[in-house]
């Protein structure tokens, strides 16, 4: 769809003047301000927000939408902190815990055929006991067992345990992680970064100025991440925009974020009791928003685990060009909450055909983007 077909679609009778001229500045690829972010999370209906949406990732991508083959491993679900939105979490000593050892993780990898994973993907929960020489020999492990594998791993939260475990700086910390074979970094543990709801969500979890720090810290040394929000709970469109405004003035400085992740609040077994989850619009909504407003991060990316693969399937409309991996079956963070998909795994024959369903062209890349096996 070309730009004066856009712009019959958008600039309407019915579409008042505000509106209007805010979708003028997205055509013509202006940046949006968080004021008239605002407005389109009030006033935009769904589908004027998705063409504008859909627009600018057409732009970006040409039609392609990315995965990769990798694995999920949890280490453990042994947590230090109280985040009341967790339904994962657990101390020491309580029912339905685990700690895997390094030599299961690296069992675990050994299962899956040399060439039906690119990624290995390691997010757990804070465990007390475990510090940076017991991440850093997983990491070594892993590399001698499969040189070639991708470490995607730990959130800023868990590198900030290590950190103060270990009493090293961020840097020093980051610094040997990568020496022992971290290779990027996924975008957890941000939640929400207005300091007042993060308080009452996640009280005792790495503040918000250091997440963004450490993040900061792995871009200089050439570590890329990602980035999360987690939205669906207490938070109103003013806290998602301030989240998504600092994320993009963090990218302005450091280009270190590949991609953002929208990620919904599910409200089963945890204590923040909230009845009723946002609808798929809402959904469909906040990422075409995100797609939007985060100009200079190049992809957005659907976690189907987690949204469902026919929500996701759809999100391709709305601005989403990244559907994250084939998973393989072990991931329990979202399950536990009462994630759609309880069964987190698909072939990549399943996700090609997924993709193409879309009318999409699926892409394989790598861990960094670079396009391993387009699909035509």
């Amino acid at each position: 769809m070309n730009s004066s077909e856009i712009e019959t679609l958008l600039f309407s009778p019915s579409t008042h003047n505000t509106l209007q001229n805010i979708a003028k500045k997205i055509i013509d690829f202006q940046r949006i301000s968080t004021d008239d972010c605002n407005i389109l999370y009030q006033e935009a209906d769904i589908s004027f927000l998705g063409v504008l949406a859909n627009y600018i990732c057409t732009h970006k991508h040409n039609n392609h939408v990315y995965f990769n083959k990798n694995i999920h491993i949890e280490p453990t679900n042994i947590c230090i902190h109280d985040c009341v939105f967790c339904s994962y979490a657990r101390k020491k000593g309580e029912s339905q815990t685990w700690e895997m050892t390094i030599q299961q993780m690296c069992d675990k990898i050994l299962s899956i055929p040399e060439d039906a994973i690119t990624e290995v993907h390691i997010v757990g929960g804070v465990h007390p006991d475990r510090g940076l020489d017991f991440y850093c020999d997983l990491l070594q492990a892993i590399k001698k067992i499969r040189p070639t594998l991708h470490i995607k791993a730990f959130t800023a939260i868990e590198i900030e345990y290590m950190a103060i475990k270990s009493k090293l700086s961020l840097q020093e910390t980051l610094t040997q992680l990568q020496a022992a074979g971290l290779d990027s970094m996924p975008g957890g543990g941000a939640e929400i970064f207005d300091e007042d709801l993060r308080a009452q969500i996640c009280p005792s979890k790495t503040k918000s100025a250091e997440w963004l720090k450490i993040h900061e810290i792995a871009h200089s040394i050439d570590i890329k991440t990602n980035a999360t929000i987690l939205y669906g709970h207490l938070e109103s469109y003013e806290h998602r925009i301030d989240h998504m405004n600092r994320l993009r003035k963090l990218q302005d400085k450091t280009s270190g974020f590949q991609a953002f992740i929208p990620l919904k609040y599910k409200k089963e077994n945890n204590i923040l009791h909230v009845n009723v989850e946002v609808s798929w619009i809402e959904d469909l909504r906040n990422f075409a928003i995100a797609r939007i407003f985060l100009d200079n991060i190049p992809h957005i990316k659907a976690y189907w685990p987690m949204l469902g693969k026919d929500l996701a399937q759809l999100s391709l409309e709305f601005g989403v060009n990244d559907f994250d991996g084939t998973i393989n079956d072990s991931t329990k963070i979202y399950s536990m909450a009462g994630a759609e998909d309880t069964n987190p795994s698909m072939t990549q024959e399943q996700m090609v055909q997924l993709i193409r369903d879309a009318r999409k062209i699926p892409v394989e890349r790598d861990s960094i983007y670079t396009k391993m096996h387009v699909f035509h």
